[in-house]
C-alpha cells in the first residue's frame, strides 16, 4: 500500500491505496486553518500520516503540492495561500517524520498523471491535463509519465501571455479566465456599471442576498445559466482567452487527449465546454484540427491522490 498526501490552500486530504486507480482504501480529510500556517498543516500530515502508516503497511508516499516547487530537490517554492512555505523541504521531512521513500509533485502534474492514467486520458499516448478554478493550472502525461520539464515547471498554462502586448506578470491567462478573477470582475462591473447593466446587476445582488462580496463562481455559473447576460459576458471573455491557451499548447504539443478539471469546469457542459471547445478550434493550427479530445476530467475530489499514489508505487520500484 501507498500513502498519498494532497496539499492545498484550503485543503488537506490523506489517503491510501494501491497506485493502480483502484478506489482508495483509506480516505483522510483535514480542514486547513490558514492562521496556522505550514506548521499547522505539518502537524496535521504527522499525526494522521503515522495513524495511515501504522494502520495500513505503507510502502512509500507521494505528496501533490498544491503551489510552484522544485521536485528535483523535493522543495516547496513558495505558497500562495498559506504562510511558512518558501523553500521548504518538504520531501525530506516526510522522509524523516515516516521513515518511507517520498516524492512529490505540483498538485495539477498529479492531477494529470491520475487523469491520464485511469481517468478520461487512460488508453491515450499523450494527454494534456489543466485544471481551471481559483487559479489555472497544466500538466503533460507522455506514455504513462510526468513530464515537468528541464527545471521542473513545465506547463504553466495559467501563466501564459495572452498576445505581445501582455507585458506584465499580471497579465496573464489566469488573471483573466480563472474562477476568482471572473468573480472579481463581476463585483467590480456590478459596482461601475449599475446604470448600463441594472436589470442583470439587480439579479446577481438578489442571488448573493444583496452582498455582492459573496458573489463566487457557482452564483456566477449558475446565472449565466439562467441568462444573465452579464454572466454570460464574463465567461465568454474568460473560455475565448483560455480556449486560446489551449490551442496554442495543443499547437505545439499534439496530444491525443485534453482533460479539463477544475470547478468551472463542472459548469454544465454546454455552457463551458462546448463554448470551449469552439474557441480552441477558432486558434489552434488547422492541421491539428480533428487529432485529438477533449474531455470532462472523472476523479473528481480524489484526482490528486491517484496521482500521487502512482508517483508513490514509481518511487518503490
Amino acid at each position: 500500500m501507498f500513502l498519498a498526501i494532497e496539499v492545498g490552500g484550503t485543503k488537506l486530504q490523506l489517503g491510501v491505496g494501491t497506485g493502480n486507480g483502484g478506489p482508495l482504501a483509506d480516505l483522510r480529510r483535514a480542514t486547513v486553518e490558514p492562521a496556522a500556517g505550514a506548521t499547522g498543516i505539518l502537524e496535521q500530515i504527522r499525526e494522521i500520516g503515522a495513524c495511515l502508516i501504522r494502520e495500513h503497511g505503507i510502502q512509500a508516499a507521494g505528496i501533490g503540492f498544491g503551489g510552484p516547487i522544485d521536485p528535483l530537490r523535493g522543495m516547496v517554492i513558495t505558497s500562495h495561500q498559506i504562510d511558512g512555505w518558501d523553500q521548504f523541504p518538504l520531501v525530506s521531512w516526510t522522509k524523516s517524520e515516516f521513515g518511507i521513500p517520498v516524492r512529490m509533485g505540483n498538485d495539477s502534474d498529479m492531477a494529470g498523471l491520475g487523469e491520464a492514467r485511469f481517468g478520461a486520458g487512460r488508453g491515450s499516448s499523450v494527454v494534456m491535463y489543466s485544471n481551471v478554478g481559483s487559479g489555472i493550472g497544466g500538466a503533460l502525461v507522455i506514455d504513462g509519465q510526468s513530464f515537468v520539464g528541464g527545471s521542473g515547471g513545465a506547463m504553466e498554462i495559467g501563466h501564459l501571455r495572452p498576445g505581445p502586448s501582455a507585458t506584465s506578470n499580471q497579465d496573464s491567462v489566469e488573471a483573466i479566465a480563472s474562477g476568482w478573477v471572473m468573480a472579481e470582475i463581476a463585483r467590480d462591473r456590478m459596482k461601475t456599471h449599475a446604470d448600463k447593466e441594472a436589470e442583470a446587476i439587480a439579479d446577481l445582488t438578489a442571488r448573493c442576498q444583496g452582498d455582492p462580496g459573496q458573489l463566487n463562481t457557482k452564483i456566477l455559473a449558475d446565472a449565466m445559466a439562467a441568462g444573465n447576460p452579464l454572466a454570460m459576458d464574463i465567461f465568454q471573455q474568460g473560455i475565448r482567452v483560455y480556449g486560446w491557451a489551449l490551442a496554442q499548447t495543443i499547437t505545439l504539443i499534439g496530444p491525443n487527449t485534453v482533460v479539463i478539471g477544475g470547478g468551472v469546469a463542472l459548469v454544465r457542459e454546454s455552457l463551458f465546454l462546448d463554448p470551449l471547445r469552439q474557441e480552441i478550434d477558432r486558434y489552434v493550427f488547422p492541421p491539428r484540427k480533428d487529432t485529438y479530445q477533449i474531455k470532462a476530467a472523472e476523479l473528481g475530489e480524489e484526482v490528486v491522490l491517484h496521482g500521487a499514489l502512482a508517483l508513490a508505487a514509481q518511487s518503490s520500484l
